[in-house]
């Protein structure tokens, strides 16, 4: 089992920074390929950026360049850092974590004004 919490999301105005944190807590989340997804008003939740266990990273194409994935194992946290904002990238940001299932948080809103 996987329990997820994410913070950090808010208003921003484009061009601006966030960062997104997910702390996670159960018996796999070491082991776990750690992601965040997105989902905008009327599309499919999509993937923005994963890490796995041993800091392997992916991203979504939209957001390479301007999003860093980054884990710290010791405090079982996941963070999101997103520089470079465009409103395109407004949504509800969910941070999943992969481990024999998907688990996700509840999501943190992100709102970026042009």
């Amino acid at each position: 089992q996987v329990q997820l919490v994410e913070s950090g999301g808010g208003p921003v105005q484009a061009g601006g920074s966030l960062r997104l944190s997910c702390a996670a807590s159960g018996s796999a989340v070491k082991i776990a390929t750690m992601g965040w997804y997105r989902q905008i008003p009327g599309k499919q939740r999509e993937l923005v950026c994963s890490i796995s266990s041993d800091g392997r990273t992916n991203y979504a194409d939209s957001v390479k360049g301007r999003f860093t994935i980054s884990r710290d194992n010791d405090k079982n946290t996941t963070y999101l850092q997103m520089n470079s904002l465009k409103p395109e990238d407004t949504g509800v940001y969910y941070c999943n974590a992969f481990a024999w299932r998907h688990y996700w948080g509840q999501g943190t809103q992100v709102t970026v004004s042009s």
